[in-house]
C-alpha cells in the first residue's frame, strides 16, 4: 500500500469535517432541529478544519504550495476543537458543566417578538440516549486520532 502523504491526510481530514458539517445542517433543515450558539461554534471549527483540509492539501498536491505537514495538521486540530466543544455541551446537557450565560437559561420574555433561542444545555434529540453532541465529540475525535495515526505512519 502506498503511504500516505501529507496532502492527502489533510485533504481526507476535511472531507470528514465537512460530511459531519453536512450532517449537521441536514439535521437542520431537514430534520428541523435548531441549532444553539455552541452548536454553532462546532460548526466552525468543522469549516476551517474543511478549509485547511480540502484548500491546503489540494494546494499541495497540486505544487501551488510546498509540501507542509502543518496543513494537515491544522486540519488535525480543528476537528479536535470541534469534538473539545461538543464534549463540553454534553457535560452542560448532562448538568455537569456550567455553561456560558449566553447559551444557558431562558431569556425570553413574555410579550416580546423575539424568537426564544434554542437552549445549549437542552437535548434536542437523542439516539441510544446520546445527544447530537456526543455523536460529534465521538465522530470528531475518531477522525482527529486517524489523522495523528496516518500523520506518524507517515514520519516513521
Amino acid at each position: 500500500m502506498k503511504a500516505m502523504t501529507a496532502d492527502r491526510i489533510a485533504m481526507l481530514v476535511g472531507t470528514a469535517a465537512l460530511t459531519l458539517l453536512a450532517g449537521a445542517l441536514g439535521f437542520q433543515y431537514i430534520g428541523h432541529l435548531a441549532p444553539c450558539e455552541m452548536c454553532h461554534w462546532q460548526r466552525w471549527a468543522h469549516i476551517a478544519a474543511g478549509v485547511f483540509g480540502l484548500g491546503g492539501g489540494f494546494c499541495m498536491a497540486r505544487g501551488n504550495m510546498p509540501r507542509n505537514d502543518i496543513v494537515a495538521w491544522l486540519a488535525i486540530v480543528c476537528v479536535t476543537l470541534s469534538g473539545a466543544i461538543a464534549l463540553y455541551q454534553a457535560g452542560m446537557q448532562a448538568h455537569i458543566l456550567p455553561g456560558p450565560s449566553s447559551c444557558t437559561g431562558h431569556r425570553f420574555v413574555l410579550g416580546s417578538h423575539e424568537t426564544p433561542q434554542v437552549q445549549c444545555d437542552v437535548v434536542t434529540w437523542t439516539l441510544f440516549g446520546l445527544s447530537l453532541a456526543v455523536y460529534n465529540a465521538i465522530a470528531s475525535f475518531a477522525i482527529a486520532a486517524a489523522g495523528t495515526f496516518w500523520m506518524g505512519k507517515r514520519t516513521a
